[in-house]
């Protein structure tokens, strides 16, 4: 939707179901497996009592599955115990000196904030690090860096892309669009059919920036370079300007405008919530929306038949990307109260059969070079844009959560004037600037 800190707690349950329980038994007997090898001593560390690490994460929807690995971890290292807590932002920790061990949270500009003052420590010289894949890892550094540091290790890669209905595209006999003008064509046959060809959750705002926005930008804009231009012309953005909102997105949100008319009528007053449901019970071809909210649709109807695309915004089936987030990043603060056992933690987390389970388990992309690829065939229609690094981080993810972007959204696909949503982004990106609040 997959992160993105401005709605996390609104998706907090966005992995849950069928994701959240697929392939439990096997993870289990994985677990259980590892749990064995530390009752027999393979690998435990030398007995340390009284000792304790406190371990943060986010996702609330993944407490028990991470319980379940802490508590393996326990095994292999006596004496040592691991407190487990979740919370949806990392700010009250720092602020009151008091930090987790190991954190394991999306990757954002907020977290980007402590990695750009130097709070984080570096990883770099764990054996795991060397195992992230470039392209991945590089997505925090448009965010943030730090001189000679590597800060965070993805964990969980996010990718999202339209989710459609395989059974009405092929009762209608309509292929997935590879262009924009194949995108039209199919949203227009399905309307004339009486079908919505896109239901939208215009309540819920994160779900307008994460889909219509970012997904009408990412293949048209490098926003990572974007963005960086953006912050280096600071105050001094506008229509003249080398880049601007006004400028740049423009041709992206005439996209953004023909698509919102294929909305369901009523998306203004639907919530994410409502979204799922409408789309379990096939009242909709395709939907804005990410991996998370594919365990919510199963609720509704485990056995839809459901398929994932890249939205495409040219007339260059080349130009096609996925949108993804870091979903999971694992750091650890510069005031950790025991580094060690804190990496040994990190390492834990990192092996090939844990890092692996946990993303085939929770419908999302292990960020390894020896990963295989993600077996759920709900997800395989963006496989291919992972494999190959052809993929972007949304541009709403860019912009500072005091700009009230899903707002602004919304009075766009109600008024159709999405040119002064544009303006509007801009005025506020000089005035954050301004006051040096846009990084």
């Amino acid at each position: 939707m997959g992160s993105d800190v401005r709605h996390a707690g609104e998706r907090l349950a966005g992995l849950g179901g069928r994701a959240a329980t697929l392939g439990r038994r096997s993870f289990l007997l994985r677990v259980g497996g590892i749990a064995a090898a530390g009752a027999l001593g393979v690998s435990c560390s030398a007995q340390q009592p009284n000792r304790t690490l406190r371990f943060f994460e986010q996702k609330q929807e993944v407490i028990a599955y991470f319980d379940k690995l802490l508590r393996a971890f326990e095994t292999e290292h006596p004496g040592l115990t691991v407190v487990h807590d979740t919370t949806s932002s990392i700010a009250p920790q720092f602020v009151r000196n008091e930090p987790a061990d190991v954190g394991c949270f999306n990757d954002n500009l907020e977290l980007a904030r402590y990695i750009k003052r130097g709070q984080l420590s570096d990883l770099s010289h764990l054996p795991s690090a060397q195992r992230i894949r470039s392209d991945i890892g590089g997505l925090t550094d448009q965010y943030a860096t730090y001189p000679g540091r590597t800060a965070v290790l993805p964990y969980s890669l996010a990718a999202a892309g339209v989710i459609y209905n395989r059974k009405i595209f092929a009762d209608h006999k309509l292929p997935v669009p590879t262009t924009w003008s194949e995108f039209v064509a199919v949203c227009t046959e399905l309307k004339r059919a009486g079908i919505v060809p896109v239901y939208a959750t215009g309540r819920t705002t994160w779900t307008i920036w994460q889909g219509l926005f970012d997904y009408s930008v990412g293949s048209l804009v490098d926003t990572a370079a974007f963005f960086a231009k953006m912050n280096e012309i600071g105050a001094d953005v506008g229509p003249n300007s080398e880049v601007s909102f006004q400028k740049t997105f423009a041709p992206a949100m005439e996209r953004a405008k023909t698509i919102s008319t294929f909305f369901n009528p009523d998306h203004a007053v639907r919530s994410y919530e409502d979204g799922n449901l409408a789309f379990g019970k096939g009242q909709a071809a395709m939907y804005l929306q990410g991996p998370w909210a594919i365990g919510q649709i199963a609720l509704v109807d485990p056995k839809l038949d459901l398929g994932t695309f890249a939205l495409p915004v040219s007339e260059d089936p080349k130009d096609r990307k996925a949108r993804v987030n870091v979903d999971l990043g694992l750091y650890i603060p510069q005031r950790s109260a025991d580094v060690q056992a804190a990496k040994d933690l990190v390492e834990f987390l990192m092996r090939p059969e844990i890092i692996n389970a946990y993303n085939q388990d929770n419908l999302a992309y292990a960020t390894t070079k020896d990963a295989p690829p993600q077996r759920d065939p709900r997800l395989a229609g963006l496989q291919t844009y992972v494999d190959r690094g052809a993929f972007y981080q949304g541009a709403g993810t860019f912009i500072p959560t005091s700009v009230p972007l899903g707002n602004y959204l919304q009075s766009a696909i109600s008024s159709g004037d999405f040119d002064g949503l544009l303006k509007d982004l801009d005025a506020d990106w000089r005035r954050l600037a301004r006051r040096g609040a846009t990084t």
